[in-house]
């Protein structure tokens, strides 16, 4: 079994900007659970993400009639998941200052859009597991772990957000 370690919404902060990507988990209508790859545009530091999803869709008829979701941030050795509430924002500004290049593969009609929203996801809590040293040592000791057959060197925590 895993170590217990505080974890501080602080840390869940830092691992959250730490991703590049993200696995947004929504549950359908007939209780079905459904993830799709995101990518944050920000995290603010009370914890809020900050995504763009298209309006139409199965995702965001999910996020309307349920806005209760699951963020999964993974990297080797370490695993977060955050527990939130999904919000649709109406904010030209705010969408304009998130914007980059990477968004318009995704809307061809750019800011102007009628498909492009903006979501932000306020956590509630936060579960990690995880390995101290960052990628190359995790893996090195998950390797080291089941070649010699002892317990996973990770620590555990859980927090409020």
């Amino acid at each position: 079994m895993s170590e217990s370690t505080e974890l501080t919404p602080e840390t869940v902060i830092e691992v959250m900007r730490e991703e590049r990507f993200v696995m947004l988990s929504t549950a359908t209508p007939d209780g079905k659970i459904v993830s799709h790859p995101m990518t944050p545009q920000e995290v603010t530091d009370d914890g809020d993400v900050w995504f763009f999803i298209g309006l139409q869709g199965d995702q965001a008829d999910a996020i309307r009639a349920n806005p209760q979701v699951n963020l999964a941030f993974a990297e080797t050795g370490s695993w977060l998941s955050v527990s939130g509430v999904a919000e649709f924002v109406s904010d030209r500004a705010k969408a304009a200052e998130l914007w980059d290049g990477e968004v318009e593969a995704y809307f061809d009609g750019g800011l102007e859009d009628p498909n492009l929203g903006l979501l932000r996801v306020k956590g509630e809590s936060a579960q990690y597991w995880g390995i101290p040293g960052g990628r190359v040592a995790a893996a090195v000791k998950i390797a080291a772990a089941k070649i010699t057959g002892s317990e996973g060197p990770g620590r555990s925590g859980t927090t409020e957000l």
